[in-house]
């Protein structure tokens, strides 16, 4: 339909009319662009009437280069150029373009095309002129999947009018929104495909006067001077690290726009914006943080523009975070939190320990976030980065230690005896696995070790009596073990027998008992002794307590000494009892022998003798320090000793001896002061009443100054370093720590730490330096030797600083990047003068680049890497020397290619392991090799140079230069990039953006590519090496340093003898230059470009490709239609009676065809194929006679090929018999016709069937047509041509291709060493007949039934025995025999392709043979002498008939013939599945909930 005002419009408008209607008369000229929705919805068949509608538009318009200029683009999901505004000068290329519009599919994302066509199609190297009216129209069919209302604002506001076009289920509301106002005249929208010419007079007419009225406002005359002023006070404000706004005065006058222009001051390509003359402010936005930018506001006026308004701005850098805080720190987390940054896309968090060594972990998260998996004890370093998009704004770092994992507490002992304690702690934390006990004698070495499990009480048991033990209790958890808690405790003396007692005394014995002092004595030793002398002893069994003693003398008093014995072999103290046997009393009697003589014993008991005195036992000297010892002793009679006499006196005796009195009750004494590591003997003297008592003594020693021990160095960073040591083994009044610098210049600094000091964090200390560090323990006697040690700052400095891109006037400097560093302060100075440039940089720079520089000057440049707290690092250097005045490459040019003609690309590795020197060795070497060839340009060859590193930059395109000289130019300009190796990235790059038809790409023309590399890509080239390869393209890979072969070998064609190059450095490329440029030379002036063929690349020619017969691009050809071919797999095209397909020789065969080649077609005769002779294929030359070409007699049954020969005669052979006939009789065959200098073969099926002599050709003309079913008698190439079905079409530049094919493609061929057998389970086997001859070819049967309209049978099996294959039909009947060869055909082609693909493995080994290059016989001699004449002969029999003359004039149309009889219905056909259809429309959602992931 057509809305009520448009219909209105077009009545009321007086149209001109033509044969084609309307034409628009106006002068003005234009630039129109239209922008053609190629998506999925349209539809092929809808497409064809947008073509139509097209044309009728272009019709209406004076096109010319000068006049009326017209581009066209498509789109669907991403848009494409099908041409460019100067593409086309007439209006016929115009219409033959649109007739040619191939269709192109996809989604509707109509505002990304309208952003495409702004970029790319309305700029002045795309045609677009200054001074024209510029003109979009868009032609849609439904809603757009993108946003289009900016993308139209920006077209408007660049001064294009914008014409939309709606159909079908267009969106009205957005089309209104696409097109410029009034909408009355500028939107259009039809229901359907069909009615769209209804409306080309009107929008033609629209247009038209449209451009009238631009043109008229263009070419108004200026206003007076006065008004063309520029705009006043430039303001910038509103600055943010990514915006910023400009504000201005109006000018005076009447502004119809003003143009906004911004760039950054340092470099780079100027941005700009529109806004109405109204408007006096502009938000410019996504500009780089801590940039300048220049900015200039023009004043747009009618017919001119002002001088600009000028000024600067600098972005802020981008917010960083605010108040880091780490808190809630455990041992082995903590939480971080900081303030949001304003525009935050999101955080980077990184986190390290602060050791070099140790690797950063990094998250990206939101404004908090914990830690998890940290070391205990560690101090680690984190910093927030706030992302804005791709960018990070600075760091915000801070430090904070981990807690160390919590140990056990409160160590205590408990029931300490002579051989056991036990001890208790209380539990360090619920995540305690448990507990490990390690306890050693504190003068020991051998540690015992024992893991107790999760208690917190423990035994110690068997330990040695008088000791001290030294214990710790670590916390074992899953991190690890916590530091012990220690103490240290002394077992007691082993314990005397208890209560030793004396009983049943007679004068020879009595009895001692005690109790056991402990359950651990293993023997007792008693001794006893009378005071008169000599002794006896026994050892008892430890469980015995009393022994009766005998054999004693009366009356004598016995000193009993009784010891216990422990396991460790310990003996007690003796215990002393006294004790005396009974006297022996016999009385004396008279003489009086009258009476019996009675023995009376009496016993008395002993009187008390003098008391006894005894020394002390167990007298100890320990406890010693430097100054003082500690005595301690056992007093043995507490009642009778009235004090003790204590004297000590140096071993040396060179101090007077010195004594103390000590009272009875005391039983130890400190000695103090004392010398230092002297020697002292100690004696003590129990003092009685009557005397003194025995003396014991003693030797002891007093420790030396010990020095501490063990210097350990921990917390490295770039400003302080701690230091821990151990304590000496007597307690000192402090510690002297005295540090130098070693490798810097620097006094000695020096600090005092208490007693209870063993751990200090030094400060304030040089980055990356070396100290020597002592630590000297004092003494209240003096001090002890230092503790030395070494100690280094981590170092706060760049690394691998060095320059690049040096030129006369500038330099650049990059740097490996501190992982610490907040910011850089770089400095340059020049070393002969007193230039000097400083700059301050955030910390993720690691690149400066320095300008308006001396040239020929030696420079140094400095970088110091400082810290978040304000330190800076020491200055790392490097020096550089800009260039002189004149740095031009000077290489010898040689011009050794001549006459070639391709399109070479060289792909440069230029990444950062080249480097610039040689880097600048590429150079001379791409200028050496461009140099040597003869003509650069359209008639020549074209070069483009493409540089690649993470990605691939465009240096210059194939349609760049046309001369020579400015070519090498450009070469001579092209700076170095860097990065890293990604050769498939590159490859893939060229392929799809240089060897392309808008980057200069011809057609026919050799393609050739040169890799460059040093290294092994860091992606995949496998698979696009291989996609060039298989598509034509002529690869040459040259590798030189760390290059991979292999890779090379991938990369290049083959054979790789021919086309890899491998040298040891850049140095050695003129080794290489003169061959590989032969061979490039070679390719690109080779009559025959490289097509693919079975596995790999062949000369020859791609006949379907070059006439459209491919599935993407049939549709757009008239009269041609896509059938099933041999197999269903392969499409095959029929050419109908209003086909006549026609290209341009110039296209196909630019440099004519090669002396030796096979025409390859495989192709089917039709029913409808008329019985006149026509070509399948011929040249003509542009006044249409033939030139070379293949004619098939359907009338005959014959074959023949005809050419011009060297002299310019024209030749014929033609081919005739039974396997010729076969090509006549309606199924799928293929020919062969293998061309040389002396024969004309003929192939069918991959069968030789015949061979003719020939003269050498003659190369033919380019400046005529090659035809495709031209009829012979045809006049011109308007008449229909012959209907045939046409699947394949070579030329192969070999004759030998008819030998090598084997005819896949034909079914009920089969290779030799493959069997097949067809067994049908349906029914029994009949007997076997007895085999008959041949019988005569038959006629051609009728058409038999669609394969579709039989049911197929369900299960096909197939069996393979060796290199028999067994088809089997498990149900079905006769009729699934067409099935079963179907799948038998598909089998053998598979099988045979599959032993040619090893085949081919084996012979791409070896080189393949030189391409075939077209010679020429040489000119014919000088003419013999003339001969007599002969008799006359006999007549001749009468002679073939003559080759069809020239056509005739047409005649007049004759009368319109009766209609036929109505035809039989044909049987269904057999047709490929067809190209997907478009969307349905959108469904209707019903109670759905979809739920989105965030």
């Amino acid at each position: 339909f057509l809305t009520f005002h448009y219909v209105k419009a077009f009545n009321s408008i007086s149209i001109p009319k033509t044969l084609f209607g309307f034409m628009c008369k106006t002068p003005a000229i234009a630039d129109i662009v239209i922008l053609v929705d190629g998506s999925w919805s349209i539809g092929r068949i809808n497409f064809r009437l947008v073509r139509t509608f097209l044309e009728n538009l272009v019709r209406a318009f004076s096109v010319e280069f000068d006049k009326t200029r017209i581009g066209l683009a498509q789109y669907s999901g991403d848009p494409r150029i099908e041409w460019h505004l100067n593409t086309h000068t007439t209006k016929e290329s115009v219409i033959d373009a649109v007739k040619n519009l191939p269709y192109k599919g996809g989604n509707t994302l109509t505002g990304l095309a309208l952003t495409f066509i702004l970029e790319n199609s309305f700029k002045p190297e795309s045609g677009s002129r200054p001074g024209v009216p510029k003109i979009g129209i868009l032609i849609t069919d439904g809603k757009s999947q993108d946003d289009v209302i900016p993308p139209a604002q920006s077209l408007k506001d660049a001064g294009i009018e914008l014409f939309a076009i709606g159909v079908k289920n267009a969106d009205e509301n957005e089309l209104k929104a696409i097109a410029s106002p009034p909408e009355e005249t500028h939107v259009y929208n039809v229901a359907d495909f069909s009615v769209m010419s209804d409306i080309v007079e009107g929008l033609t007419k629209t247009v038209c006067d449209r451009v009238d009225q631009l043109d008229k406002q263009i070419k108004e005359p200026a206003p007076p001077p006065a008004s063309v002023a520029p705009p006043r006070d430039l303001v910038t404000s509103a600055i943010t690290a990514r915006s910023f706004r400009v504000s201005w005065t109006h000018a005076p006058g009447q502004v119809e726009k003003y143009r906004v222009v911004y760039y950054p001051a340092s470099g780079g390509q100027p941005e700009e914006k529109v806004v109405q003359g109204t408007e006096n402010s502009v938000q410019l936005n996504y500009l780089n943080s801590l940039t300048e930018y220049q900015v200039a506001v023009f004043a747009i006026y009618r017919s001119s523009a002002s001088e600009g308004l000028r000024g600067s701005a600098t972005t802020l850098a981008l917010p960083m975070v605010n108040d880091l805080e780490l808190f809630d720190v455990t041992h082995s987390t903590m939480r971080v939190r900081w303030k949001i940054a304003a525009g935050a896309s999101g955080y980077m968090i990184l986190y390290a320990p602060l050791t070099e060594g140790d690797p950063a972990d990094e998250k990206e998260v939101m404004n908090e976030v914990e830690l998890e998996g940290l070391t205990p004890a560690t101090e680690y370093t984190v910093t927030v980065y706030a992302m804005y998009g791709e960018e990070a704004s600075d760091p915000m770092t801070s430090q904070q230690t981990t807690l160390p994992l919590i140990p056990a507490r409160n160590l205590r002992f408990s029931d300490v005896d002579h051989s056991s304690a036990r001890l208790t702690w209380d539990s360090a934390s619920r995540k305690v696995r448990g507990y490990r006990v390690m306890y050693v004698k504190t003068k020991g070495v051998q540690t015992n070790e024992v893991d107790v499990g999760s208690v917190t009480n423990w035994w110690l048991r068997n330990l040695t009596s008088l000791t001290e033990y030294t214990v710790g209790v670590f916390a074992i958890y899953d991190e690890g073990q916590a530091e012990a808690v220690t103490d240290s405790f002394t077992t007691k003396t082993v314990p005397d027998p208890v209560d030793l007692k004396s009983r049943d005394v007679s004068t020879e014995s009595f009895r001692v008992s005690w109790t056991h002092p402990a359950t651990d004595v293993v023997l007792y030793r008693l001794i006893w002794t009378p005071t008169d002398g000599g002794d006896s002893e026994e050892v008892l069994n430890g469980n015995i307590n009393t022994y009766v003693i005998t054999g004693l003398s009366p009356s004598t008093e016995y000193e009993v000494l009784l010891a216990a014995i422990y396991a460790n072999e310990v003996e007690s103290d003796e215990v002393i009892l006294v004790e005396s046997t009974g006297k022996l009393n016999v009385p004396t009697t008279p003489g009086n022998s009258a009476f019996p003589t009675v023995l009376i014993v009496i016993f008395f008991p002993p009187c008390d003798p003098a008391a006894p005195r005894f020394g002390v036992r167990n007298m100890r000297v320990d406890e010693e320090t430097t100054f003082s010892l500690r005595v301690s002793w056992q007093p043995v009679d507490y009642r009778n000793v009235r004090h003790y006499r204590l004297s000590y006196i140096s071993a040396k005796g060179d101090r007077a001896e010195e004594m103390r009195t000590v009272p009875t009750g005391q039983n130890s004494l400190v000695l103090q002061p004392l010398l230092s590591d002297t020697e002292y003997k100690v004696a003590i003297t129990p003092v009685y009443a009557d005397g003194d008592g025995p003396t014991a003594a003693q030797m002891g020693r007093t420790l030396p100054l010990s020095a501490p021990k063990n210097l350990r160095v921990s917390e490295e960073w770039y400003n302080r370093f701690r230091i821990s040591w151990d304590a000496p083994p007597s307690p000192t009044m402090g510690y002297r720590v005295v540090y130098q610098p070693l490798s810097a210049p620097g006094r000695a600094l020096e600090t005092f730490v208490g007693e209870d000091v063993n751990t200090m964090l030094i400060v304030n200390l040089l980055s990356g330096t070396d100290y020597s560090v002592k630590v000297i323990a004092s003494y209240t006697t003096g001090s002890s030797e230092a503790l030395t040690g070494r100690a280094k700052t981590l170092y706060l400095g760049v690394t691998n600083l060095s320059t690049y891109q040096v030129k006369m006037n500038s330099l650049c400097t990059q740097w490996q990047p501190h992982r610490h560093a907040n910011a850089y302060r770089v400095v340059l100075e020049s070393l002969v003068g007193d230039q000097k440039q400083e700059t301050k940089l955030s910390g993720g720079s690691s690149r400066h680049c320095f300008n308006n520089l001396k040239a020929n000057t030696q420079y140094k440049i400095s970088v110091y890497a400082q810290l978040q707290d304000g330190t800076e690092g020491p200055a790392v250097t490097a020096t550089e020397k800009t260039c002189k005045y004149t740095q031009i490459l000077n290489v010898e040019k040689k011009e050794i290619c001549k006459a070639a003609k391709a399109d070479l690309v060289f792909l440069v590795d230029g990444s950062w392991s080249i480097g610039d020197d040689n880097f600048l060795k590429i150079i001379r070497f791409l200028y050496s090799t461009t140099g040597a060839l003869d003509q650069i340009g359209p008639d020549g060859t074209q070069v483009a140079i493409v540089q690649f590193s993470d990605d691939a930059r465009t240096e210059f395109k194939l349609n760049s230069y046309s001369d020579k000289e400015r070519l090498l130019d450009a070469i001579n300009k092209i700076t170095y990039k860097g990065g890293n190796t990604k050769t498939g990235r590159a490859i893939q790059h060229v392929k799809e953006n240089i060897f392309t038809a808008e980057a200069g790409l011809r057609r026919g023309i050799p393609n050739v590519l040169v890799v460059l590399t040093d290294g092994r890509s860091q992606d995949d080239v496998n698979k696009v090496s291989k996609e060039m390869q298989m598509a034509g393209y002529i690869v040459f890979a040259i590798g030189f340093a760390d290059a991979d072969y292999g890779e090379l070998v991938s990369i290049a064609s083959k054979p790789s003898d021919r086309h890899v190059f491998f040298v040891d450095d850049l140095d050695a490329f003129k080794k290489i230059e003169e061959k590989l440029v032969t061979f490039v030379c070679e390719a690109a002036t080779a009559t025959c470009p490289s097509v693919p063929m079975s596995g790999s690349t062949t000369p020859g020619f791609r006949m379907m490709e070059l006439f459209g017969l491919v599935e993407n691009r049939y549709s757009s050809i008239s009269g041609v239609s896509m059938v099933p071919g041999t197999f269903n797999a392969f499409p095959c095209f029929h050419l109908h009676s209003n086909a006549l397909l026609a290209q341009p020789t110039r296209y196909i065969h630019p440099e004519g065809l090669p002396s030796d080649y096979t025409v390859t077609l495989l192709f089917r005769l039709l029913a409808d194929t008329p019985e006149e002779p026509f070509a399948l294929w011929e040249i003509l030359n542009k006044n249409n006679e033939p030139l070379v070409g293949v004619i098939m007699d359907n009338g005959g049954k014959t074959l023949t090929f005809f050419n011009n020969d060297y002299k310019g005669d024209f030749q014929t052979v033609t081919f005739e018999g039974p396997e010729v006939k076969k090509l006549f009789y309606g199924s799928f065959h293929k020919l062969h016709i293998a061309i040389s200098k002396t024969s004309a073969k003929v192939f069918i099926d991959c069968k030789m069937v015949a061979e003719k002599n020939i003269n050498a050709a003659g190369n033919i003309t380019t400046d005529g047509m090659e035809v495709l079913g031209r009829m012979v008698r045809s006049r011109g190439n308007k008449d229909n041509s012959a209907p045939f079905q046409l699947q394949n079409f070579d030329i192969i530049c070999s004759t030998s291709w008819a030998n090598r094919d084997k005819c896949c493609e034909i079914p009920g061929l089969v290779s030799a060493k493959f069997s097949f057998f067809f067994f049908f389970l349906g029914g029994p086997t009949g007997p076997a007949g007895e085999t008959g001859v041949p019988g005569p070819q038959g006629p051609p049967g009728p058409q038999g039934p669609s394969g579709r309209s039989i049911i197929g049978p369900p299960i096909i099996k197939i069996v393979q025995i060796n290199n028999t294959f067994a088809v089997v039909c498990l149900q079905g009947d006769l009729q699934s025999t067409a099935s079963v060869q179907a799948i038998a055909r598909q089998v053998c082609e598979q099988l045979i392709q599959s032993h040619m693909a090893r085949y081919n493995s084996i012979l791409n080994q070896v080189p393949s043979p030189p391409v075939s290059i077209r010679t020429v016989p040489g000119p014919p001699g000088e003419p013999g002498r003339q001969g007599s004449p002969g008799t006359q002969g006999e007549q001749g029999p009468p002679g073939r008939p003559g080759f069809p003359g020239q056509n005739g004039q047409n005649g007049q149309p004759g009368e319109r013939g009766q209609p036929g009889e109505k035809g039989e219905k044909g049987s269904p056909g057999v047709g490929v599945q067809g190209p997907r259809g478009p969307p349905g429309p959108p469904g209707k959602l019903k109670h759905t909930k979809i739920k989105t992931a965030l």
